[in-house]
């Protein structure tokens, strides 16, 4: 492949991951141009030297690589597969980089239409959290081949650490949602872990040292656990986004006609949290789900904004008669388990 002479970048979305990353990206000295929906979120960018483009489109028109970190697949197809989307806007040759974690099918969609007229379009979520992030040590999972994606190397270098290949479009959001599932189950186990301590008059502090030091430790353990033993619920990574993630797997093993137990009871606790008021929280929020009412109420928690949800779904399914695996009411049927162990 030819030498790729990169001048000019975009970055869509500079939210809690995306800002530390195009900080990197300016830091490394590219010229960039940046936009976000708040754009209060860009302004210690531009500050910085970046410049502010007041849409996606004008962002892209003339960089040689455009990235996205957005939050949900519906804001990424918007995004590129607009009238005014990202494939119309960005020039011939121009790379686009999606860092969301997002649908496998939506990637292959974008991959293919951007090949078409002959511009280089490729998934990429990365893992590692804000913190790897802020220290340029992500670990980015791409679907598409070392040897495509080698031009732009050096620029995705500037903010990680480990690299993955899966060798075709989709194939990295496909892996994303494997680790997100893995993820998912060490959150759901650390929790479980946190209460039956708890409940069983444990230090808790003293059993998840003794626990990370052996086959039940996990990086979510370690890195979360604490945070959720001093109530910090600060988000690194929102609960929302899980659950989104969740969804996506779950849609996934449904295309490939598989089950993923795990990965439907964890959706359900994050969908549960999401639904009383926990979607902006860190996914480390989960143990509030555990926790007594006056602790919960204290962080932010109501277990009465489920009692509507449940009431509006019942109606729902009064007039259309139709039922989901995944649906508010397996959720609501978690929750009174809940409840009643906190009660």
């Amino acid at each position: 492949m030819s030498h790729v002479r990169i001048r000019t970048v975009a970055f869509i979305g500079t939210g809690i991951m995306g800002e530390p990353i195009a900080r990197h990206i300016l830091d490394a000295g590219y010229h960039l141009v940046v936009n976000n929906r708040t754009k209060a979120k860009a302004d210690t960018l531009v500050a910085a030297g970046a410049t502010w483009a007041s849409s996606p489109s004008e962002a892209a028109r003339d960089a040689d690589v455009v990235f996205t970190m957005l939050g949900f697949p519906d804001e990424v197809e918007d995004v590129y597969l607009a009238t005014d989307g990202l494939l119309r806007a960005t020039k011939k040759g121009a790379y686009l980089i999606d860092l969301t974690t997002s649908s496998p099918q939506l990637a292959r969609d974008i991959h293919d239409a951007a090949e078409i007229d002959d511009k280089h379009a490729f998934d990429c979520p990365v893992t590692g959290g804000q913190a790897g992030a802020q220290n340029g040590t992500l670990t980015l999972i791409i679907g598409e081949s070392e040897t495509t994606v080698a031009p732009v190397l050096p620029l995705l270098k500037t903010f990680s650490s480990r690299i993955f290949y899966f060798d075709g479009a989709g194939k990295g959001q496909l892996a994303k949602l494997a680790n997100q599932v893995s993820l998912a189950a060490c959150m759901v186990g650390y929790a479980d872990a946190m209460a039956l301590a708890e409940q069983g008059g444990l230090d808790v502090s003293k059993a998840l040292d003794m626990i990370g030091h052996g086959m039940g430790g996990s990086v979510a353990l370690s890195q979360l656990a604490p945070r959720s033993l001093k109530g910090d619920y600060k988000p690194g990574f929102m609960a929302e986004h899980l659950r989104k993630d969740l969804k996506l797997a779950l849609s996934s093993s449904e295309d490939l006609d598989i089950t993923l137990p795990g990965a439907e009871t964890a959706f359900a606790l994050y969908d549960m949290l999401c639904q009383i008021g926990g979607s902006h929280m860190g996914t480390q929020a989960i143990t509030l789900l555990y926790a007594d009412q006056a602790t919960g109420e204290a962080a932010g928690i109501n277990w009465a904004l489920l009692d509507k949800d449940e009431q509006g779904d019942e109606e729902h399914h009064n007039h259309d008669g139709c039922s989901d695996d995944h649906d508010g009411n397996s959720v609501g049927e978690q929750s009174r388990h809940h409840e009643g162990k906190d009660a």
